[in-house]
């Protein structure tokens, strides 16, 4: 991959899970809810299907922070493999740009990679203000993950 610019925002994860349970938790509004948001944030609502075209929207709380607010649109889907879509909080949050996320996700040996890129961002500082957040609800998003592909080992129905 090329050198990221300023204005680029790249985090990898891999996941003991195989594709198709991390791709069922992005396509799953219910599993979102369980992982969506940092560390210290709830997920109040999330309105969310992967159809292209379509607006999505969710709202989280944390006791630090209040009440942020955040949607986009759907822009594309490859079921298994790549998910994109905007990304813009509210009026009034303090940020300043839309931003397009890609996720792309890969399969090796039962593993999953996912690849996250935002960009653009209005300058270095407000990227690197996201870097904390998303990387704490990827934690989020790889215990979940990783928990219920154990359950599935195990035979439970996850």
């Amino acid at each position: 991959m090329s050198a990221l610019r300023d204005d680029e925002l790249l985090i990898e994860r891999e996941f003991d899970a195989p594709l198709a349970l991390v791709f069922r938790l992005w396509e799953s509004r219910d599993h979102m809810l369980r992982w969506w948001g940092p560390e210290g944030f709830t997920a109040l609502e999330l309105d969310w299907e992967l159809t292209p075209g379509r607006p999505w929207r969710g709202a989280m709380v944390s006791k630090d922070y209040g009440v942020l607010g955040f949607g986009g649109v759907v822009r594309e889907v490859e079921r298994h493999r790549r998910i994109v879509f905007t990304f813009q909080w509210d009026e009034g949050s303090g940020r300043d740009l839309d931003t397009l996320v890609t996720v792309t996700l890969s399969e090796r040996d039962g593993r999953t990679l996912q690849i996250f890129h935002q960009a653009p961002f209005s300058d270095t500082a407000v990227r690197d203000s996201h870097v904390g957040g998303w990387s704490s609800l990827f934690d989020r998003q790889q215990r979940y993950a990783e928990n219920l592909a154990f359950a599935e080992r195990e035979g439970a129905r996850a």
